[in-house]
């Protein structure tokens, strides 16, 4: 598998994209694609759900964030979906048959449809991965594993339709997991109105799956309905849902207790104590697929070659992470060993070199130390992070444990919300180290390794790269199982912990619940609310 990008791509980064992540602007709302009301009409007895503004349109192959990816989700279909443990199931996929080493062959249902009752067809997914691929999007290097893939070129030579509901998917070596991906948005694929105005459609796009989108008021809300040509697995239980889009989450908590919304999966560290006494059987806190950390960009002044290791390393043992996640987190959260998440087979507690996240002062200033002999640290250390997530807490205790172990001036550095950071991040122009963290697209542990740190991956925010890591990923994704790939994909994250291209901090339960408005409310595996399969009272 290749990860190197058109040097014309600047990197995608892995919470922002070019398409709907937590913030985008403008005022004007943006009606759905086939304009209709939704499945039982009326929109007086719409489920409201927590959501943070998307960053840009939504076009599946340029969301790789939250705040966009969980409406995608909802209102696109691709060949399978996840179900809330994670297992994938074909969606519009017939089948997907294996034909020699290294190619699939997909067919499509003969029931797919778009919102407007034209049929799905295999040129609708070909032509939205090459096109991904051509304009070099957020998500284009999930194609990687497929034969021909180069940003910036018209077309992979892996793909070829076959007739209008089946093409064929021929890798550059086997992959045992590459079918698992296939459920994530990147293979998504759009209508053919898309490309007459790619960022138009992304504002008012059609749907193939179980929602479609009737209305978007730009940092306000966004309201998805029932697609009812959609004729998948995942049955919508209910008139509609509306994304409320918060600047707080404490506003979000004030707001499910008084019961103004009726699901929130992002409790406000100031509720973390008292929000299960509060909220009873209606509360939820459960392990889930999602990794925080902070990056220190590879161009930043002192942090590169063996200079910067030495630095990553001294901060990464000035961080007690026990003592956050106790007195901060209450329990919601649990200290990193690795780069993934204990919920994703294959996860290991045990990696060599994993002391490097262990609280030890004397250790960090022996290394800051080891590191100023080579070039004496001067300036400021800052930590940025949005201020509409809740993250100031956590930000201010690990600035000040850094400061008072290293003694130099470490301060968080906030943003208003998640779109100016992911702005400047994306960019390339944020100063200093940044919040980072990943919440799974699919149950693999490859997919909290290769799309952030892979050399010019989508979500490598920091630019890291290590030939010795690539390679390992390399063969991994040829391994013939899952389980043999497990142990090259752990020996790839022992390199990780050397580099530290990223700070692991700790692992999120989802903390959530409910309003007494809502029955059958679940979280799946990577702790978002199961929407379809809300019922509102």
């Amino acid at each position: 598998m290749r990860f190197t990008k058109a040097a014309a791509v600047i990197a995608a980064s892995g919470l922002t994209l070019g398409l709907v992540a937590c913030g985008d602007s403008g005022s004007e709302e943006a009606q759905g694609g086939d304009g209709g009301e939704g499945g039982n009409g009326g929109g007086s007895n719409y489920v409201t759900v927590y959501g943070t503004e998307p960053q840009n349109p939504l076009v599946p192959g340029n969301t790789n964030e939250n705040g966009g990816g969980r409406i995608v989700d909802m209102i696109y279909a691709g060949l399978k979906y996840y179900d809330s443990e994670g297992v994938s199931h074909n969606d519009l996929a017939e089948s997907i048959e294996l034909e020699g080493e290294k190619t699939y062959r997909v067919t499509l249902r003969e029931d797919a449809m778009w919102s407007d009752g034209t049929q799905v067809t295999a040129d609708h997914f070909v032509d939205a991965w090459n096109y991904t691929m051509k304009e070099a999007l957020l998500a284009a290097s999930f194609y990687a594993p497929i034969l021909g893939f180069e940003e910036g070129k018209e077309a992979m030579e892996g793909l070829q339709v076959v007739d209008e509901r089946t093409f064929t998917i021929e890798l550059e070596q086997p992959e045992a997991d590459f079918p698992e991906q296939l459920g994530y948005s990147a293979f998504f694929p759009l209508h053919p109105s898309a490309y007459d105005d790619i960022a138009a459609y992304g504002e008012n796009p059609v749907s193939n799956g179980p929602y479609t989108l009737t209305e978007w008021n730009h940092n306000q809300d966004a309201t998805i309905v029932p697609n009812e040509e959609y004729n998948g697995e995942r049955k919508v239980n209910n008139d509609g849902i509306t994304f409320v889009f918060y600047a707080q989450q404490d506003a979000a908590y004030a707001d499910l207790l008084a019961g103004n919304l009726d699901v929130l999966d992002a409790i406000p560290d100031s509720a973390f104590a008292t929000f299960e006494d509060e909220l009873g059987e209606r509360a939820v806190n459960q392990p889930a697929a999602i990794f925080q950390s902070f990056t220190i960009p590879e161009n930043l002044e002192h942090f590169s070659g063996e200079e910067g290791k030495l630095r990553r390393q001294a901060i990464s043992r000035a961080i007690d992470r026990q003592q956050i996640t106790d007195t901060i987190f209450e329990g919601t959260r649990t200290p990193a060993t690795d780069f993934t998440s204990p919920v994703i087979p294959g996860h290991s507690d045990s990696l060599e070199g994993a002391e490097v996240l262990e609280y030890d002062p004397e250790e960090a200033k022996r290394l800051w130390e080891e590191a100023d002999a080579i070039s004496p640290f001067t300036g400021e250390f800052t930590i940025s992070y949005n201020a509409d997530g809740g993250h100031q807490a956590w930000v201010d205790a690990v600035a000040n444990q850094i400061r008072n172990t290293l003694e130099i001036d470490a301060v968080g550095n906030p943003y208003p919300d998640f779109k100016s950071l992911r702005d400047e991040v994306t960019g390339r122009t944020i100063a200093g180290a940044f919040r980072t963290g990943w919440q799974g697209d699919f149950p693999l542990l490859s997919n909290f390794l290769t799309p952030l740190y892979a050399t010019d991956a989508s979500s490598n925010d920091g630019d890291y790269s290590n030939p010795d890591f690539d390679a390992l990923l390399n063969d991994a994704a040829s391994a013939a199982s899952a389980e043999e790939a497990t142990p090259l994909y752990n020996q790839a994250q022992e390199i990780l912990l050397q580099d530290l291209p990223a700070i692991p901090l700790w692992y999120s339960n989802v903390t959530g619940g409910s309003s007494e408005q809502v029955d059958n409310v679940t979280f799946s595996w990577k702790s978002q609310p199961v929407y379809y399969e809300i019922t509102k009272n």
